[in-house]
């Protein structure tokens, strides 16, 4: 019995991951893309190099205007359902509210500038 006990800690460790809610979109006030995920700067990566197939690559989302970060994974899975039943026009006023010029806030995330250097005040530790 004693080999249960690593998988239940692994249970556990990945109850308490943490979770991303994430608004693509192609260029200001354009198409949108609601999703979530466990791995904010990793999925948007992907977004954005067109590694995922489906509607963000079919329609070129890979502008990042809006994100919330959660707890737990499953608490930004509700966030995302509840986001998806909203009419656009919500959808406009919380990227507006945050973002007001639709800024790409990928560079936010990654701590970069655009040619991959280091922003100020995001040395490594």
């Amino acid at each position: 019995m004693a080999g249960l006990v690593p998988a239940i800690h692994v249970l556990q460790y990945l109850g308490m991951a943490r979770g991303y809610i994430y608004i693509l979109t192609n260029r200001p006030n354009g198409i949108l893309y609601v999703g979530a995920t466990n791995d904010l700067v990793r999925r948007v990566f992907e977004h954005r190099s067109g590694s995922v197939e489906g509607f963000t690559k079919r329609y070129g989302l890979k502008r990042l205007v809006y994100f919330e970060q959660f707890d737990t994974i499953t608490d930004a899975i509700q966030r995302e359902k509840n986001i998806k039943h909203w009419s656009r026009a919500w959808k406009v006023r919380l990227i507006v509210a945050g973002n007001p010029n639709w800024d790409d806030l990928y560079d936010t995330i990654t701590g970069q500038d655009v040619d991959g250097r280091d922003k100020p005040g995001h040395d490594e530790c």
